[in-house]
């Protein structure tokens, strides 16, 4: 997710201002597409749409990161971020897994465990550090108007894309079927040990903290936001974690319930890649990916139908209102890339879509709805791309980006 809080959703000066211009265009721009998914597809898809922009406040609100999150464990020996984390996780576990197994006709977030999860979760490591978020996290940065994020999301698509074309090659790699954990062990057999997992790796994370620091750093953002009231906070952020982890688990349940599937995102990017080549002239049914039922048709249809895109222009609007309400969408856009960092987006940036399509998704399709889903293949992408996170850790200093 976002690089930084500080940069995205900083405290607002005493005398708090509102961005009007930008609040209006988001404004308008809500009117537009709402209007536009509405005369296209159906109401659910229109809520779909609202249920995007609240996450896409959230995550800018809350300055939920995950990029930011595992690299101040890693530099700073510090985890609040890792522990909302792992929070999130667990609570989504516990709403929408018995949601999954109680109700007829919703699907979870389950892959195939295999040489391509493991290649693709390493290099989207890589990937998010290098660019800066993972694929919701450039969307509500770019939503804000940070320009780097805006060649990160460029090469995204396209990383994608190539990552499309290749994929049916890797899955002929070493590997085997989709394993629910719910199949084994049960509805509460697999909330169960999801929770044993994710309080080891909460163990990790505090011992970690404890031996460089002699204590683990007292949650506060957990619990406070600005010192502000509640409701010039909800508007103008900075959350704390837990108004953003709450947000968050309902979003994706309010999303599987609503569309019969967790929240995703980076298919979309996938979508929007593979039908500008068709505009110029490229025919991607030459790629066995695009004659797979699901792709063909999402190619074939308006992305005004497509779930993952509609949700996706929810969440950028949503972002660019928050920004806008919190007047810091000019402070992003003023960030220049220098050189190397122009070049670490585009590297970051293709290393994220390849590694997306290869590991089935970013930290929200493959990781937050898998674990919410009792996947086995969601643990192994958190692995994964956590150990592809401390190469790409490694590698930002070279492209000067700070730790």
């Amino acid at each position: 997710m976002a690089e930084t809080a500080a940069v995205q959703a900083g405290t607002p000066q005493a005398g708090w201002q509102v961005d009007r211009f930008v609040v209006t265009t988001a404004l308008a721009g809500f009117a537009l597409v709402g209007g536009l998914v509405w005369l296209e597809t159906a109401p659910f898809m229109v809520a779909l749409f609202a249920i995007g922009t609240v996450l896409g406040m959230a995550l800018y609100h809350g300055a939920f990161g995950f990029t930011a999150g595992w690299r101040n464990l890693v530099v700073k020996k510090r985890g609040a971020g890792m522990r909302a984390q792992l929070i999130l996780f667990g609570l989504s576990s516990l709403i929408m897994v018995p949601m999954l197994h109680s109700q007829a006709g919703l699907i979870g977030a389950v892959a195939p465990v295999g040489t391509s999860l493991v290649v693709g979760s390493f290099l989207f490591g890589i990937g998010m550090q290098l660019g800066g978020g993972c694929g919701s996290g450039t969307l509500f940065t770019v939503g804000a108007g940070n320009i780097r994020m805006v060649v990160t999301l460029v090469f995204f698509i396209v990383g994608t894309v190539i990552g499309s074309m290749h994929l049916a090659w890797w899955l002929d790699q070493p590997g085997f079927d989709p394993v629910p954990l719910v199949n084994t062990l049960g509805v509460s057999g697999a909330i169960i040990a999801q929770l044993v997992g994710l309080g080891l790796v909460a163990w990790w994370v505090n011992r970690i903290e404890r031996k460089a620091h002699g204590n683990i750093e007292r949650n506060e953002l957990l619990w406070k936001g600005q010192q502000h009231g509640i409701l010039r906070t909800l508007i103008s952020g900075r959350w704390p974690f837990t108004w953003a982890i709450l947000i968050l688990a309902a979003g994706n349940a309010l999303t599987l319930a609503v569309s019969g599937a967790p929240w995703s995102i980076t298919f979309a990017f996938n979508v929007w890649g593979a039908k500008a080549l068709e505009a110029v002239g490229v025919n991607m049914s030459q790629f066995e990916f695009w004659t797979w039922d699901y792709p063909a048709m999402a190619l074939k249809d308006s992305v005004l139908t497509h779930i993952p895109s509609v949700m996706n222009f929810g969440l950028l609007l949503g972002a660019m209102l928050a920004a806008g309400l919190a007047n810091k969408f000019n402070e992003a856009s003023r960030n220049r890339p220098e050189a190397r960092q122009f070049m670490a987006a585009v590297v970051g940036g293709l290393l994220l879509g390849y590694g997306a399509r290869l590991g089935f998704g970013c930290n929200i399709g493959a990781l937050f709805s898998g674990i919410a889903s009792a996947s086995l293949h969601a643990w192994i992408w958190f692995a994964c791309a956590f150990a592809g996170s401390l190469i790409g850790i490694r590698l930002r200093p070279f492209f000067r980006l700070p730790n």
